[in-house]
């Protein structure tokens, strides 16, 4: 909780009250020079205004006690007897003040203030308790409203904080995921192309160097993460010789884009295990990046075998980028799949936001 005044940690705010409570200074000052005659506006202003800027900042200690008692609403009952008995208590204080005021004036030169004084005591009591409780009625909203924003901004700080523990677990699910693919394609090769297989070693060092990096940040511009995908490639190009064929067809405005990092390598490399992998023949592996309005469009296509079996964790890195595109830009992501039986087409659509330098 603030310590000081929210009206009297700012300067700007502390002189437009004070700039009201003269205002009602000047109104008060009628007042009792209508309901003490003969007195004068001088004499009444000598009286009010001071009175008033007193009272201005006695009004402001209730700050404290409804920021202590008004936490919820089984609190309110007590709250409005606390209040009911500080407004007569800070009004009593402002009477015995405005008698001691009057006596003072007295003494320099304005004859028969205390006695003017005596008669408008009912009129300074009841203006103010009725001023008082205004103060409170005022300081219990802002402080409503206060305590409101303050749980709105916790909720969204645990939806950030959960959103961040959702994406650091879906990473630390996809590292391994990528690396026990990659080598059991470097075992498989040891025993039958030894320098195919170092070559996929020194492949995987530069691209392993390059995606740790990467990864620790929350976006990346999308040529980054080409570069991911078409080093990936070239990897599994050592191992598939010919049967890998990739096609690239990005245009050259989305290269500047921002996309989560690591989006596009678990797509294409389910389109190689589970596509390419499967098929004699083989085929292209298309990597396309467009706009469309307002969106940045993404697919990764494949051809597939129709009698192929279900592969053990073919869904893994599917379900990754779907999870970290929803955990990051909630509904204005989507992701769409198209399978027919000769094809395999994952499609990304994500708000097109120019990557930060």
């Amino acid at each position: 909780m603030a310590v000081v005044h929210p009206i009297v940690a700012r300067p700007a705010r502390l002189a437009a009250y004070l700039g009201v409570a003269l205002a009602f200074g000047v109104l008060l000052a009628l007042l009792l020079e209508r309901s003490a005659p003969g007195a004068g506006f001088a004499a009444s202003a000598a009286f009010a205004l001071p009175m008033s800027l007193f009272y201005a900042f006695q009004c402001l200690t209730i700050w404290y006690p409804v920021r202590s008692l008004a936490t919820d609403a089984a609190g309110a009952p007590r709250l409005v007897l606390v209040l009911t008995a500080a407004s007569f208590a800070a009004a009593a204080i402002w009477l015995a003040v405005g008698l001691g005021w009057s006596h003072l004036l007295e003494e320099v030169g304005f004859a028969g203030a205390t006695g003017r004084f005596r008669l408008a005591a009912s009129l300074v009591f009841s203006i103010g308790v009725f001023l008082f409780a205004l103060a409170a009625l005022l300081h219990a909203l802002f402080a409503a409203v206060e305590r409101s924003r303050a749980a709105e901004r916790r909720a969204l700080e645990l939806q950030v904080h959960a959103r961040e523990a959702e994406l650091k677990a879906l990473k630390a699910q996809l590292d391994p995921h990528f690396l026990f693919n990659s080598l059991n394609s470097v075992a498989a090769l040891i025993s039958t192309d030894p320098k195919a297989a170092r070559r996929m070693c020194f492949l995987m060092a530069g691209f392993f160097r390059k995606s740790l990096g990467l990864g620790a940040r929350a976006a990346i511009p999308l040529a980054e993460e080409m570069y991911l995908a078409e080093t990936f490639l070239a990897i599994e190009e050592v191992r598939f010789g010919e049967r890998l064929r990739p096609e690239l067809d990005v245009a050259e405005e989305t290269l500047a884009l921002s996309v989560p990092p690591l989006v596009l390598q678990p797509l294409v490399e389910n389109a190689v295990h589970h596509g390419i992998a499967h098929l004699l023949e083989g085929g292209s592996v298309r990597i396309a990046a467009r706009r469309r309005g307002a969106d940045l469009e993404l697919e990764v296509e494949n051809p597939s075998d129709p009698e192929r079996p279900a592969s053990r964790g073919a869904g893994v890195g599917l379900a990754n980028v779907r999870a970290r595109l929803e955990a990051t830009f909630g509904p204005r992501a989507r992701l769409s799949v198209d399978a027919s039986p000769e094809r395999y087409l994952v499609r990304l659509l994500l708000p097109a936001t120019p990557a930060s330098s």
